[in-house]
């Protein structure tokens, strides 16, 4: 099964994934370390943004990053490379509805970001437990667009938002997984379930954040579907132009703005 991915995969998609996994690296991947020798499966690693962060915290774990698309991997492969240059990473091509291990032969998993893209993120949970040892750990990482909150408001700037929460709902996905994950993992068997809301909050005297979150990630992000926004009659130039120019403003002098995301551990098992 071939997800379908909203954002691209262009060369500023890249740059925006790189530059959200970096500002984000302590508010994600905060508690999370994997003993050495332990085997972990990134499902879904994408160009390694997440994966590099993982391999940092985990020295000695035997990372498995998979991901489905080849070009994204040999981006990930580059980048791992040139960060931890000794680090034994195994890299595998494949579906995550069809993914070539036997059955509970990892000790942990990890997901960040993949969830929302799928249209059956419960049968991927499912198949993913097949794949953990009993009293193994999952840790599932998402965003949620319903949670955005930002000064000066904006009816344009909120419409622009939705514009990209619309369009990956056609693509078959949900921009508001995040508020789901304890639901999703529980339904899927998993126990042993905690979920945190990990808001990120960026104003004039957070400049790191403002730049590398509010301007780098989420409103390039937004701004990445605005062709497809228009092609599908989901707004108008003008209305389009001005939810983004207002979006831009909260990055600006005397600008905030919020955002959370959700992690989940779960066990497998109760």
């Amino acid at each position: 099964m071939t997800i379908d991915y909203v954002h691209g995969y262009s060369e500023l998609e890249s740059r925006r994934l790189g530059d959200q996994a970096n500002a984000l690296a302590a508010l994600l991947h905060g508690g999370t370390s994997y003993p050495a020798g332990s085997r972990v499966l990134e499902v879904g690693c994408g160009i390694g943004a997440q994966t590099a962060h993982l391999v940092a915290s985990s020295p000695g774990a035997r990372i498995v990053a998979v991901d489905v698309n080849e070009a994204s991997l040999a981006q990930a492969r580059d980048r791992v490379l040139a960060t931890s240059p000794d680090a034994e990473v195994e890299w595998h091509c494949a579906d995550l509805f069809e993914l070539p291990f036997p059955d509970a032969s990892f000790d942990h998993l990890f997901v960040c970001f993949v969830l929302e893209h799928l249209a059956d993120p419960h049968r991927a949970l499912v198949e993913l437990r097949r794949l953990l040892r009993p009293g193994g750990t999952i840790t599932a990482i998402e965003g949620d667009h319903g949670s955005v909150l930002f000064h000066p408001d904006s009816a344009h700037a909120r419409a622009a938002i939705d514009c990209q929460v619309r369009l990956q709902a056609l693509a078959g996905g949900d921009a508001c997984t995040g508020r789901k994950l304890q639901p999703l993992l529980a339904n899927a068997g998993y126990g042993g379930i905690t979920v945190r809301a990990r808001p990120v909050y960026a104003d004039q005297n957070l400049p790191e954040l403002v730049e590398g979150f509010t301007r780098n990630t989420f409103i390039a992000m937004v701004e990445s579907v605005g062709d497809d926004a228009l092609a599908a009659g989901l707004t108008t130039p003008d209305d389009w132009h001005r939810g983004v120019a207002d979006l831009r403003r909260t990055a600006e002098a005397g600008g905030t703005f919020q955002y959370t995301f959700f992690k989940a551990v779960a066990v497998n098992g109760s």
